[in-house]
């Protein structure tokens, strides 16, 4: 039933001792505390009456908040994925915009960039988007938004390789488990903003990418805590899911259609530097279609299925260890809700998934064209950086979960060895 007027209800799923948290002012609280404290009630629009109405209204191209960037190419320091990636700083506003790059963003000079490491200790937040995005998708900027205006923080955006018109320059583009780019991302933060505590975002695919990142990095997270907002979480479950219904197949066909085009946009890139057969990829309607031709090609999965099984980020909840909220809407038609992982929440005492019954895929359409995802991600945001006592937080080891046969369980294994090329 359709909730009353576009109030939509909100639950919270937590473990049974939340992490305890320290506040400036000498008291304890805990981590579902602030979680609670920072979601205000979710009223949506009422003629966005379900999650597939508030989704597509995102196809109504608003102009949304003005946000201005400055770019950054960063050469990549793994072995393996190789190639660049960039980087978009949240800057003041600014004239100098570049042709070929999206709104309101222009190239950072040598000698600007040189000038950013700083010894201050305002708080920086790393932004991951959703599937072929960048930092001028709607949702992102309507996000930071209020951070920006601040004055409080900084802000930046990491691009997919080949997104937001950037380059891809060794024929690697991304997939949903490609965590590298964000790691360098952070390590760099912290060698040149030693004071800074540091913050993560993700949106979508985004989310999936942060959430394996934090897990991967355990009780080491340079992170102080993190927010996946609509994260697909298990993403053979929600392939599955969009493929058995017509209006899945729709939004499988646009996002596929998508990716057609950003493989078309780099089509010399693709011909010089892979083995990718660009006609067929051309071809192809759904993106579980795309996933098959081309993750399994570039990365060596036997199948799309595979691919989504490795790339989850559901069992890498377990490996968190810094303070970790989820966003989701319960009637999300494409980061369904089926695929989220509760038990692993209930487990898990540095995680809380606040869940919305309205919303849609980072839709959350408020009377008036707002968007309500904005204030409980400010919002918890601004307690953590601001009341919270983040040198107070010391992570545990994260546990294997032996057996009495002494086996164990690794939340953050791959099943794709990624090998020293000097072996």
């Amino acid at each position: 039933m359709m909730d009353w007027f576009g109030r939509a209800k909100i639950s919270f799923t937590h473990h049974a001792s939340p992490l305890t948290l320290q506040q400036k002012d000498g008291t304890t609280t805990d981590l579902l505390k602030v979680c609670e404290q920072a979601t205000p009630p979710c009223q949506l629009n009422p003629l966005l009456f379900n999650g597939h109405v508030q989704t597509m209204w995102t196809v109504v191209k608003e102009h949304g908040p003005q946000i201005y960037y400055r770019r950054k190419i960063f050469d990549s320091d793994h072995k393996l994925y190789t190639g660049t990636f960039t980087v978009d700083f949240v800057t003041e506003p600014h004239q100098d915009f570049e042709e070929k790059l999206p709104p309101r963003t222009a190239y950072f000079s040598e000698q600007a960039f040189a000038s950013l490491p700083s010894d201050d200790s305002k708080p920086m937040l790393i932004v991951l988007h959703g599937l072929s995005g960048g930092s001028h998708e709607i949702y992102l900027r309507h996000a930071i938004l209020p951070l920006v205006e601040s004055g409080k923080w900084e802000v930046c955006v990491v691009n997919s390789r080949g997104c937001a018109n950037s380059a891809v320059t060794s024929g690697l583009f991304f997939n949903a488990r490609a965590t590298w780019d964000v790691r360098q991302v952070v390590k760099w933060a912290r060698k040149n903003f030693p004071n800074r505590p540091l913050f993560g975002v993700g949106f979508s695919l985004g989310a999936n990418i942060l959430t394996n990142y934090v897990g991967e990095e355990g009780e080491g997270c340079l992170l102080k805590c993190a927010i996946a907002v609509g994260n697909p979480f298990n993403l053979d479950v929600t392939n599955r899911a969009l493929r058995r219904t017509h209006l899945g197949r729709l939004y499988q066909r646009v996002m596929g259609t998508n990716m057609k085009k950003l493989v078309a946009n780099h089509k010399e890139t693709v011909l010089k530097y892979t083995n990718l057969d660009y006609d067929r990829i051309q071809n192809i309607t759904y993106l579980n279609e795309f996933d098959r031709e081309v993750q399994t090609v570039t990365w060596g999965y036997p199948t799309e299925d595979a691919y989504y099984r490795d790339a989850s980020s559901c069992d890498a909840v377990l490996g968190i260890r810094i303070p970790f909220m989820a966003l989701s809407a319960a009637d999300d038609p494409i980061a369904v809700e089926e695929a989220i992982p509760y038990q692993e929440i209930k487990q898990n005492p540095y995680t809380v998934l606040c869940l919305t019954s309205l919303g849609g895929h980072l839709s959350w359409f408020e009377v008036g064209g707002g968007r309500w995802h904005t204030r409980p991600i400010c919002n918890f945001l601004n307690k953590m950086a601001f009341e919270i006592d983040l040198e107070a937080i010391k992570p545990d080891a994260c546990d294997k979960w032996d057996s009495q046969f002494r086996t164990h369980f690794d939340p953050v294994q791959r099943k794709l060895q990624i090998l020293d090329l000097d072996q």
